[in-house]
């Protein structure tokens, strides 16, 4: 066992939209991410997410209305709910969902990270 300080842990990458492994939880990985600018519509038939904003400010849009999620907030979003993240400035977010969650969820496309790294 070993702890893991976020704010080193963010220190390490710089791409946007990637999330990185930080840990496992049971079925569960727990990943850090840095957004900036817009995400794309998606959503997850089988899997939960949970975004925890560590810094900044996230708008994640659903269909029927907006939620800003802030520093120390977080939100679950339910399987099956279409959304899109929003970040205007750089965001820095803990993700907290199964291992067999694509990013991109329903939608494969040029942001889809596969092959998760771990740091």
């Amino acid at each position: 066992m070993e702890k893991v300080t976020l704010a080193e842990k963010f220190t390490l990458f710089n791409d946007y939209w990637n999330p990185k492994i930080v840990g496992e939880l049971n079925d569960s990985y727990v990943k850090l991410a840095k957004f900036k600018g817009e995400f794309v519509w998606h959503q997850h038939e089988n899997e939960e997410e949970m975004f925890l904003v560590v810094k900044g400010q996230l708008l994640i849009k659903f269909r029927d209305k907006d939620v800003w999620i802030n520093e120390g907030e977080f939100l679950v979003v339910p399987k099956g709910v279409e959304h899109m993240l929003v970040a205007e400035e750089e965001v820095h977010v803990l993700l907290l969902e199964p291992k067999t969650t694509l990013n991109t969820g329903n939608q494969v496309n040029e942001k889809a990270v596969t092959d998760l790294e771990s740091i």
